[in-house]
């Protein structure tokens, strides 16, 4: 599903104290980069993070799961899981997740995973 531009922007303006974030297209909609590094992934006007092993299961216990799409009739899931709906109320909230999940590239990125 392709991205919303206002909610893009939105999303960008929320991340004003995170530091220089900029978009890309990516998988059919925006890919959140800072420093080189994706870390959140944008579809329709649905806010995807990073996750890895440290930060996982702090979206499972809010029973988020994660991006999935359909390639050559089996579903692929990313390591991209769906940001609290709090998120999208309090920048505090969000910037703290984002950081969590630029965090989790960064290892990612790293590790190769």
């Amino acid at each position: 599903m392709t991205a919303k531009p206002q909610f893009v922007d939105m999303i960008l303006d929320l991340l004003t104290g995170m530091g220089p974030v900029s978009k890309r297209r990516m998988f059919g909609g925006a890919g959140l980069f800072m420093d080189g590094v994706m870390f959140a992934l944008i579809t329709g006007e649905t806010l995807y993070l990073k996750v890895d092993e440290r930060n996982q299961s702090a979206f499972e216990d809010l029973s988020l799961g994660p991006f999935s799409f359909e390639r050559q009739g089996k579903q692929v899931a990313l390591s991209y899981y769906e940001a609290p709906g709090e998120c999208l109320d309090d920048p505090d909230v969000k910037t703290e997740w984002c950081q969590n999940a630029w965090q989790a590239a960064k290892r990612s990125r790293n590790t190769g995973s």
